[in-house]
């Protein structure tokens, strides 16, 4: 993985703005630690920071494509899993290749297919292809959102890149945000709108989106959404396939000319990941795979059980290095570190996040990454498989609303009375747009057409969320965390596979249960879903309040625009309190406070300002 940024610009030479453009690549060096490039012209400059992870030695980028006095010059964040198809393809239709790289396949896949090359690539990815004959700029995104690709257009182009900080380290995009942004940090967050940069002029490239800028005009279009149709496998040729298909992806993503290790938590989804890849050294006669986990300091002693969280993940951990003689390492994050460790999780968010969750993973892949420079993760499989509470309990599925944020109660007690009197609209409109986008089949039932409403939500939403805490936190550390729940194969049979196939015996991801039992140990089959571990030591707690009552008394904090003391109060002393979390599962009396915290330093680290 990688980072990539641009600058496409009609009115300024940009030869002469190397200041600029240092400062855009120096913003990269944790997502590409090993190597940087850029190719600059009058009107166009491609940066690119290197982690290096397939042909280490050949890969550099930008990389250029002559074509007589012209060329293509592309850069490239992500990984093709397909690569080896395309090449072989391409091979016979007359392309020869200088080195062993997907960049080099992604560049020439352009050259001979154009635009329509992205519906080909089965990876994770985002990049940009500048072409010297048309003086076009070509910019796409993969289908799950797994890369970001943030862009602004300014008055004489556009600008893009892997990050916000990126964005603004270019004086022509402002840290301003108006009232749709702060609906977004207050109301909305820690997820946000689909392609909104919360930045009054900050977009985002959609998942399964791709766009053309020819110096005027940008035209976007989805060369991927989803899309319904009937399901014509019966049960167990289905869970045979989805079987296949999981093997297939995990294998294409084992490839790398480093060493890789896998995210273990004894959950379904990593177990199954973490017993494929294990599968897979043994049969190719290599070294036991290497496992980790993530927990915190004393948790085993302040563990509360709840509807989202019933067991502690130790346990299953064991059972599962057991099982696949794993290599394994458990990592213990202290309580005072994940405090200190809020705002770097921010700041490499470049917004408010998912607090102790986004901090305990930002110290997690560091330690990883002492040893390795990629690892598979299970994330995504409770989004496409229903994993999820809220699919499976009817009050809240059918309750027509965002299930992770169900009522603006708890944020509306902590914000000054009469602020964003149009906020509930704001939630409202964009949950309905969500709905009515959704593809659905004349013959859906209610629950079925539901479903699928869900299925959009989540995917296009909350898996969004997780996906933007799992690029910047592991791209901080230099690590690259590769997720084969994500293949588009797997989302497009999930997507269509019949409730009664997906909550197979009544369970959340039945049809993975199943498409696994006698592979994986019972327990891990049968075992309840259970989310990445959050902290449960009072200490925790005790320093958010504590940094939230300074902040609250500090005449300098941005808080005291929005935050009512007497709310925030009621949560520190009363944390029971609340009667539905902020956000999804695990954000609740501490991680409110938290994210206040987080609020307060994103204020001040860019230098907000609001445009009314």
């Amino acid at each position: 993985m990688c980072g990539i940024a641009g600058w496409f610009d009609r009115q300024i030479d940009l030869r002469e703005t190397e200041n600029i453009l240092g400062a855009m690549l120096k913003t990269m060096e944790c997502r590409g630690p090993d190597a940087e490039g850029r190719y600059v012209e009058p009107s166009i400059a491609l940066l690119h920071r290197r982690l290096s992870v397939i042909d280490v030695e050949q890969g550099q980028q930008p990389m250029e494509e002559p074509l007589g006095e012209d060329r293509l010059v592309i850069v490239y964040n992500g990984e093709l899993y397909n690569t080896a198809e395309l090449r072989q393809e391409l091979q016979e239709n007359g392309h020869h290749f200088r080195t062993r790289s997907d960049t080099e396949v992604v560049l020439k896949s352009y050259l001979h297919w154009g635009r329509t090359c992205v519906q080909r690539f089965n990876g994770i990815f985002a990049f940009a292809i500048w072409d010297t004959r048309t003086r076009k700029l070509f910019l796409a995104r993969d289908r799950a959102g797994v890369k970001p690709l943030f862009f602004s257009l300014t008055p004489g182009g556009i600008v893009f890149a892997s990050e916000i900080k990126t964005l603004l380290k270019n004086p022509l995009i402002r840290p301003e945000i108006d009232q749709d942004g702060l609906c977004e940090i207050f109301l909305m967050g820690p997820g946000r709108t689909p392609g909104q940069g919360v930045f009054r002029q900050i977009r985002e490239l959609l998942p399964g989106e791709a766009a053309e800028y020819d110096g005027e005009h940008l035209r976007r279009a989805f060369y991927y959404r989803l899309q319904a149709h009937e399901h014509t496998l019966d049960l167990p040729h289905t869970i045979d396939y989805l079987r296949c298909l999981l093997t297939d992806a995990v294998e294409r993503q084992l490839v790398s000319d480093v060493p890789l290790c896998c995210f273990l938590s004894g959950g379904l989804d990593s177990s199954i990941i973490s017993h494929l890849a294990a599968a897979h050294h043994r049969r190719c006669g290599l070294p036991p795979i290497d496992t980790y986990s993530v927990d915190y300091a004393e948790n085993d002693r302040y563990f509360e059980k709840s509807l989202f969280q019933p067991t502690p993940d130790s346990a299953f951990i064991g059972t599962m290095v057991e099982s696949i003689a794993s290599n394994h390492h458990e990592v213990v994050v202290q309580n005072a570190d994940l405090f200190e460790a809020l705002i770097p999780a921010e700041r490499a968010r470049d917004l408010p996040g998912m607090t102790d969750v986004d901090a305990s993973l930002l110290l997690f892949c560091a330690q990883i990454k002492r040893d390795f420079s990629v690892a598979l993760s299970g994330e995504c499989a409770d989004e496409l498989f229903g994993g999820y509470p809220w699919y499976h309990r009817r009050e809240i599925l059918l309750e027509d609303c965002f299930p992770w944020s169900r009522s603006l109660e708890v944020r509306r007690s902590i914000l000054k009375k009469g602020l964003f009197p149009q906020g509930e609209a704001y939630v409202r409109q964009r949950y309905e747009d969500t709905c009515r986008r959704t593809d659905k089949l004349p013959t859906d039932d209610p629950i079925e057409a539901r479903m699928r409403e869900m299925f959009c939500l989540n995917y296009y939403w909350f898996m969004q969320t997780l996906l933007d805490r799992k690029d910047r936190m592991s791209m901080k550390n230099g690590l690259e965390v590769r997720v084969p729940f994500c293949d588009y194969r797997i989302v497009d049979l999930a997507y269509n596979l019949p409730w009664s196939m997906k909550a197979l015996g009544g369970r959340e991801k039945g049809i993975v249960r199943e498409a696994f039992r006698g592979i994986l140990p019972d327990s891990i089959i049968d075992r309840k879903k259970s989310p990445y571990p959050k902290t449960h030591h009072p200490m925790y707690f005790q320093l958010c309040a504590s940094r939230v009552q300074e902040l609250l008394k500090d005449p300098l904090s941005p808080l005291q625009e929005y935050i009512d003391p007497a709310g925030v109060q009621k949560i520190i002393d009363d944390p029971n309190s609340i009667s539905s979390p902020w956000y999804g599962q695990l954000m609740r009396a501490p991680q409110i406070l938290a994210y206040l915290i987080q609020v307060d330093d994103w204020f001040r680290q860019n230098s907000v300002s609001v445009r009314e």
